[in-house]
């Protein structure tokens, strides 16, 4: 499941700066693979913010209502990861991801709620629980020793 396409890239960044930003080879055409590296790494870090309180990848065809929030913030990390390959970063780009990762920290510590019309599936993490004999020794039972 993908927030945003690479076709969503271009139409944010234009051609002509998708090929400065990925065009390693010197061939006058955008890197479809530095694109979609870009792209996937994006989604990744997005993730890992949600992944903090909500099963992610989120199903925007179920939440389509999110569809452009998350497009929106992929799109400013994604343009960031182009950026970063020829710097310098131009101060919008910068302030763009800023605002971007701001926003996606504060949806994972559950100071901003995502506008979903239904309940979000929730986050699956790692539960712990004790197991075994309880304590053979108490801090009563140390006392009179």
């Amino acid at each position: 499941m993908s927030y945003i396409t690479d076709a969503d890239i271009e139409r944010r960044l234009g051609i002509a700066a998708l090929v400065q930003l990925t065009d390693d080879a010197g061939t006058g055409s955008a890197n479809a693979e530095a694109i979609a590296e870009a792209r996937e790494g994006a989604e990744g870090e997005v993730n890992s913010y949600l992944a903090r309180r909500f099963r992610v990848p989120i199903d925007v065809g179920l939440h389509d209502e999110l569809a452009s929030s998350l497009a929106t913030v992929s799109l400013d990390v994604v343009a960031h990861r182009l950026h970063v390959r020829r710097p310098p970063i131009p101060p919008e780009v910068a302030s763009q991801y800023e605002a971007a990762v701001s926003w996606l920290a504060n949806v994972a510590n559950g100071d901003v709620a995502l506008p979903a019309e239904s309940e979000l599936a929730g986050a699956v993490g790692v539960t712990a629980r004790a197991s075994g004999n309880a304590a053979v020794l108490s801090k009563d039972g140390l006392a009179g020793l």
